[in-house]
């Protein structure tokens, strides 16, 4: 996926320097230059720079306008792209011009976790868009959206319709409104566009809302490709064929829709949805009250104290500092503060309503009236431009009206009160934004003394001479001219400084809900030692969280002692699993008669949706969401266990498909039950959470064969799993609870089948082997469901069913294929790197996550309302999102089989961790089903691959006795 920015012409050359950013995904440009495009030509000079630089220099539109470049649309076609319109003079918000208010810090959200403590507006935008644009259909490639506006989405998003342009929108006051485009419809067709308004008054809203509806325009448009063409021969509308000024909004969007404010046939022509943006919200970053409103309002988005991981209280909530060098105490008095990328020491005073940036480090005594704002930018290699203004600042006006505003008064009363010719700001006709205003200072000290003269101490003899002999820039040559190198240097060492403080203050700080991977990297960057080890009286999580950040930050340079860490924060896990699990020890007793046999068996399970995030310690910090269904295997519940009892005292352990046997005699034969691979490893350690293990029994024996001397006979166990191992779909967490099942009636251990659940939860760390929730309820309840657990770190699941019509009902059964691809792979080495990606936070596999728990509700709701078509898209979606989580999810010889059947499926996926195993499709049609069954028979991948029959299980975990 392509991402295409226009930026200030400054930052164009720095971007993939200070970014981190690959030049083959990242291309920039600015407009060009001395010339007004708008942002439908700023889309159409984008577009044929990136061109330009993809193929061999040709321009996109030839001589004739009338006749597109054959070679456009299938450059189109080639890649999804992100268009991000970020240049422009940020009149309104000076701190962030010289870099671009696309890349403005933001802080860590409170409530959030796995954000980066450098993040800034981009990273935030990009996911939602990302998303977008990768959901739209084949012939939908482009999106557009504005940089200096963050939009969330709480719910999933609804199906893009193939259609040639897509707008989303926001319900919202039409006071708000006002100020936004507009997309209008009617009342009986919601989604279709009837025409669009450019900033429509509340009257015109209040005459239309009888029968219409109206949606705000949030900037996030999708082209087809036909309409993307139509947009760069639209904006080469000047005599000689060149990207004159043309709007998206005001001029293409305005053609749009059955009844366009301003009709052309061309644009006319191009159908158009609108969509809302359920469960969206709009936050903007064009000015400087918008900077600080914005950031409070995603600070306080959560209330609930129990899901906010910063435990402080601010003087006033409207006060932020990131990336700064802070020795002063806020008071309530100190509203509307922000500091970034400064030193703020205890000489400097402050009032309200600042933006404070780029000031270096320093011992200044200084007070900074209400009100007004420092801006300090490095420019060249060695000088600093020095630039305060108001916090309300527009900065525009011609330099010599009576009007014209600069910190906050007239800038002809700025003039007066320090003595200086009015000449001295520029000539008559000067715009504010191209005064020469700010001078270029040598040294912190220097910056001082002119910036006293320039904000609050008129009189200050040497700030004046300073002024009048530096050479000045103006707001545009800052821009022009700043250093973003030094900028971000400087901003990195403040950084620097601030983690080590915040691991101090962990308990009132951001750090352990950070992107532990990336502070883990900044730490071994720049050298700084590891916080002090945590006490044992610390939450069991959050020691996790320090162990495994130990671990990262110190892997490179002393790799023993990071595996350690890690070992120890996977074993910590371990133990507050069985810890909140295990529950009293147990005391088994015999309840059968000597000729009577225990026999339990259970279907297996597909997950459908938000596998992964049952998986602890995710689903202790936010709960887990998973669809799967219970099946059985060709007409049989596939896993089954057998127990009677003996008249040796002695443990016998058997297993069917693997024609294997063992005796087991004593407690250290029991307990050797962590070897992975071992054929008797889950039994054992069932038999030995029954009981028959001193640690998880009540009573005490001199042996093993003195506790079946009481129990009454020795007993034996004997598996058949009729599935092969690594299936995918949860064949050991089912066989081990499966085996408890039985032990449960064969022992009278009175567990009732959540008891079973939590049982395997606990085996599973005895193993080592890991593991959620999520396959031994999907095999021990039947039907298909939806599992739901809240954070904590006991997790019992809500079970909601569904009913099996999508499944069970003709029309649609035979459309269910499990096919067994002959290929496995252990889920235990997946498990273990994504569970220490849980772990770390990592930004990427969190926003996954949190997809994924979304996207189950979804695929829930999809089953509920019968829609087949829609589950199977779904199905193919968590897919998708499988991959993402982990490339080795669709090995080559799978990925292989998909590519053969992929024209008749709907969706497909490989259950649980993926890798190998089963292959669960979802065929169009029953003719489609028979054709992808005709196709994998007749040329199977390998002498193991075959289809195997499979049914919904309406019993879940059965146990009876002969």
């Amino acid at each position: 996926m392509k991402k295409l920015l226009s930026l200030p012409a400054n930052l164009v050359g720095s971007f993939h320097n200070i970014e981190h950013a690959d030049p083959n995904e990242w291309f920039c440009t600015s407009d060009p230059s001395g010339t007004k495009v708008g942002s439908g030509g700023g889309t159409a000079w984008l577009l044929e720079q990136s061109y330009r630089h993809d193929t061999d220099g040709s321009a996109i539109v030839p001589e004739s306008r009338e006749v597109p470049n054959r070679q456009v649309i299938p450059w189109l076609a080639a890649n999804k792209r992100i268009i991000l319109h970020a240049g422009g003079q940020s009149r309104r918000l000076p701190a962030y011009a010289p870099s671009g208010k696309i890349l403005t810090p933001i802080p860590v959200f409170r409530w959030a976790r796995g954000q980066r403590i450098d993040q800034n507006l981009l990273e935030l935008q990009l996911p939602l868009l990302e998303q977008m644009i990768s959901e739209a259909p084949r012939n939908i490639n482009t999106l557009i959206a504005s940089g200096d506006v963050y939009i969330r989405s709480t719910q999933p998003l609804a199906p893009i319709p193939d259609v040639d342009i897509v707008c989303y929108g926001l319900w919202g006051d039409p006071s708000l409104a006002t100020n936004h485009g507009v997309f209008i419809s009617d009342r009986n067709s919601p989604n279709t566009l009837k025409y669009m308004l450019q900033k429509p008054s509340v009257t015109v809203l209040d005459e239309l809302i009888e029968s219409h509806l109206f949606l705000m325009d949030i900037g996030i448009w999708l082209l087809s490709d036909r309409a993307v063409e139509l947009l760069i021969r639209k904006s080469h509308n000047r005599p000689d064929g060149e990207i004159g000024y043309y709007d998206l909004y005001s001029d293409f969007g305005l053609a749009l829709g059955e009844e366009p404010s301003r009709p052309d046939p061309e644009i006319g022509s191009l159908s158009v949805a609108i969509l809302p943006l359920e469960g969206g919200e709009f936050y903007h970053y064009g000015t400087s009250r918008e900077l600080i409103s914005s950031t409070l309002a995603l600070q306080n988005l959560i209330a609930d104290q129990r899901e906010i991981k910063q435990r402080k209280v601010k003087p006033h909530p409207a006060i932020f500092t990131q990336n700064a060098d802070v020795d002063l105490t806020f008071t309530s008095g100190n509203a509307q503060v922000w500091i970034e990328n400064s030193c703020i020491g205890n000489g400097w005073h402050l009032s309200d309503h600042h933006i404070l940036t780029g000031i270096p480090e320093n011992n200044w005594q200084i007070d900074i009236p209400a009100g007004v704002c420092v801006d300090i930018v490095p420019v060249g290699e060695r000088q600093y431009a020095v630039r305060p203004y108001g916090f309300n600042d527009p900065f525009k006006g011609d330099v010599r009206a009576e009007e014209t505003v600069w910190m906050g008064n007239k800038l002809t009363d700025w003039c007066k009160e320090r003595n200086l010719a009015f000449s001295a700001c520029g000539e008559t006709g000067t715009d504010l934004q191209n005064a020469p205003l700010f001078p270029l200072c040598d040294s912190a000290r220097e910056i001082e003394t002119v910036l006293r003269f320039m904000i609050g101490e008129p009189g200050e003899g040497s700030g004046r001479q300073l002024w009048l002999e530096r050479e000045k820039l103006s707001a545009d040559e800052i821009s022009n001219r700043a250093n973003l190198v030094r900028l971000y240097a400087q901003r990195d060492y403040f950084r620097s400084r601030n983690l080590p403080m915040l691991a101090a203050n962990y308990r009132k700080s951001v750090f352990y809900q950070l992107n532990l991977d990336d502070a883990a990297r900044q730490y071994a960057t720049h050298g700084l030692p590891l916080p002090a080890e945590l006490s044992e009286q610390e939450s069991p999580l959050v020691r996790m969280h320090d162990l495994m950040f130990r671990s990262k930050a110190i892997q490179q340079e002393q790799p023993g002692q990071a595996d350690a860490y890690e070992r120890q924060a996977f074993g910590l896990l371990s133990e507050t699993i069985i810890r909140t699990a295990a529950g009293r020890k147990r005391n088994p007793r015999l309840t059968i008669h000597p000729d009577q046999i225990v026999w339990s068996r259970c279907p297996v399970r597909i997950d459908l949706a938000g596998g992964w995030t049952d998986t602890p310690p995710q689903c202790f910090l936010e709960g887990g969401h998973v669809v799967n269904i219970a099946i059985e295997l060709n007409g049989q519940p596939p896993i089954q266990i057998y127990i009677k009892p003996c008249r040796e005292f002695h443990i016998v352990f058997r297993s069917i498909d693997l024609g294997n046997a063992e005796r087991v005699r004593t407690w250290e034969e029991l307990q050797q039950f962590t070897t992975v691979g071992s054929p008797f490893s889950i039994p054992k350690a069932a038999v030995a959470l029954a009981g028959f293990l001193p640690r998880f029994c009540s009573r005490s024996y001199s042996s093993l064969e003195a506790q079946l001397k009481e129990f009454g006979s020795g007993f034996e166990v004997t598996l058949l799993s009729a599935i092969p191992a690594g299936s995918g779909l949860g064949t050991s967490s089912i066989l081990a609870a499966t085996v408890l099942g039985a032990l449960n009636d064969f022992c009278g251990l009175a567990w009732d089948k959540n008891d079973i659940c939590q049982q395997s939860l606990i085996l599973e760390q005895l193993l080592t082997t890991g593991g959620g929730w999520q396959d031994q309820y999907g095999g021990v309840f039947h039907g298909v469901k939806l599992l739901q657990t809240v954070p904590g770190t006991g997790q019992t699941p809500a079970i909601r069913w569904t009913p099996n019509f999508l499944f069970s009902d003709p029309a649609h059964k035979e459309c269910h294929l499990l096919y067994y691809t002959g290929i496995t792979r252990v889920a235990k080495n997946i498990l273990a790197d994504i569970v220490r990606n849980m772990f770390l936070n990592t930004t990427e596999q969190l926003d996954l996550l949190y997809a994924m728990k979304q996207h189950a509700l979804e695929t829930f709701d999809a089953i509920q309302a019968g829609d087949f078509d829609r589950l199977g898209h779904l199905v193919g979606k968590t897919w998708e999102q499988n991959k993402r989580l982990d490339a080795g999810t669709n090995p080559p010889q799978v990925d292989a089989i998909i590519d053969r059947i992929k024209d008749y499926i709907l969706g497909c996926k490989l259950p649980g961790a993926g890798g190998g195993g089963y292959l669960y499709m979802i065929a169009k049609d029953p003719g489609a089903a028979r054709r992808i069954r005709e196709i994998l028979t007749r040329n199977p991948p390998n002498d193991k691959a075959r289809f195997v029959e499979m049914v919904i299980s309406t019993t879940g975990l059965q146990t009876s006795r002969s």
